[in-house]
């Protein structure tokens, strides 16, 4: 049968045995949080065969020891894709919902590039570094989410006022079409009556759209020794030679600190194709021979101010223009706006209360944020913000490089645990339903936790 559309929402099945492991966590010599944590670094979830269902298990059988925790595993494309969501009831369900999202894929990793194996935990003892695939991207909010519950429930017996959910949604690195996109379309989404949403990573409010872009040329083909006008390569160049200039613009307000990088439309090319070859076995191309038929393709990000139709026009016109025997295929992977027309991006400023009390929720864990940024590629926010819900991408993770995609990704101990703090905050800040203009009490030192390097 097929389980594109619609598979029906099914009770995750709790593992006992593994929730009383954790329990026992205790007599490791380290801390319980990083037992966790460690434990689910050690679940491959890589690309191309994620495990997913022992990476479901693995959270909802730690959530099973939380008090109110209530689990759900989704099936919404595929029994290989579940979805994992994790709900706290508030004391008032008419309040509009926090949902707290996070990723289960991990992009793959090399192990013979990294100094220790990627999908080991391991920690180092000079400095306190975790080491693994997914340690900053982003198995470490993911499992932060469920100990700042478990913090709020122990040590304050805290309730919250509206409810709190966590999604951990699979494919966010192959585009998350079957995870987020298809989570944000379902009836189950809608049931949520989710109000602001937090994903991953520094303080973004907005994504960039990728789209791939393959212009083709065709020409006259002939002799290698003739010269004439109008080759499929020639045709190719020039194109290629206007892109490049545009491209050349845009990084120069980059350069001059006019714009930052994700508030430009930037291009980038990822492949040229072209030239006869001569057999599989031999292999090499026909030197003698001008091909009838070249192509290139281009990486494009577009930032959510940018005109979509300015962009096609640019491309037929310009790029790819018809006269010069040019044709081209654009593939959107995002969009740029919402249902209602606006700019995908949330807004940063007292116009939005949500706003207000996620920055209420940082300053009372003494940390104060920089400014805002456009994320230069693209997360699963971006099918939220496509319903006109708020979202904004956070990790209190500071101090420390951006090792994402990199070999030996890695965050500290302290980094990690104190992270776990921050989120006790901006938690009950969000889902105390504090009035707008509500002074939180400054606590501890100022730590800037918009920035992942130091």
């Amino acid at each position: 049968m097929s389980f594109r559309r619609r598979l029906p929402v099914f009770t995750a099945l709790l593992v006992f045995s593994a929730a009383a492991s954790f329990a026992k966590s205790g007599e490791n010599q380290e801390p319980d949080p990083i037992y966790r944590f460690r434990s689910y670094l050690r679940i491959k979830t890589a690309h191309p065969n994620p495990d997913y269902a022992a990476a479901v298990n693995h959270l909802a059988s730690y959530a099973a020891t939380i008090p109110a925790l209530r689990t759900r595993t989704l099936y919404l494309t595929s029994p290989e894709k579940p979805l994992l969501l994790v709900t706290w009831p508030g004391s008032d369900p008419s309040l509009p919902a926090i949902l707290l999202n996070s990723h289960l894929d991990s992009v793959p990793a090399e192990p013979s590039k990294w100094t220790h194996d990627p999908f080991g935990g391991h920690v180092s003892e000079d400095d306190g570094k975790i080491f693994g695939r997914g340690a900053q991207d982003d198995k470490s909010i993911g499992m932060q989410y469920l100990e700042a519950i478990r913090n709020l429930i122990a040590d304050s017996d805290y309730a919250p006022a509206r409810t709190v959910h966590v999604s951990y949604v699979p494919d966010e690195e192959i585009g998350g079409s079957d995870g987020m996109g298809e989570f944000a379309r379902s009836e189950e989404f809608g049931k949520l009556n989710v109000g602001f949403v937090l994903d991953e990573f520094r303080v973004f409010y907005a994504d960039r759209s990728p789209w791939n872009l393959v212009i083709r040329a065709v020409g006259l083909p002939g002799h290698g020794s003739t010269m004439h006008d109008h080759s499929a390569v020639e045709n190719l160049m020039k194109s290629v030679e206007v892109i490049m200039k545009f491209r050349e613009n845009s990084f120069d307000l980059v350069k001059a600190g006019l714009a930052a990088s994700s508030e430009v439309v930037s291009v980038n090319p990822v492949f040229l194709k072209a030239g006869m070859i001569m057999s599989e076995a031999v292999g090499g191309f026909v030197m003698n021979v001008q091909p009838s038929e070249a192509e290139a393709g281009f990486d494009i990000r577009m930032p959510p101010m940018a005109d979509p139709e300015v962009m096609r026009k640019r491309i037929a016109d310009e790029w790819a223009p018809s006269w010069r025997n040019m044709s081209y295929q654009i593939t959107e992977k995002g969009p740029l706006r919402d249902a209602s027309g606006r700019p995908l991006m949330t807004a940063t400023d007292d116009t939005n209360p949500w706003w207000s009390l996620f920055e209420g929720g940082v300053a009372s864990a003494g940390g104060k944020l920089g400014k805002p940024e456009i994320l230069p590629s693209t997360t699963d926010a971006r099918f939220v913000r496509q319903l006109g819900i708020p979202c904004l991408g956070f990790s209190p993770m500071k101090n420390t490089p951006i090792l994402l995609h990199d070999h030996d990704e890695f965050l500290k101990e302290d980094v990690y645990l104190e992270g776990i703090r921050v989120y006790q905050h901006i938690i009950r800040w969000l889902s105390a339903d504090y009035g707008q203009g509500r002074t939180a009490e400054k606590e501890g030192p100022i730590c800037n936790y918009s920035l992942l390097g130091g």
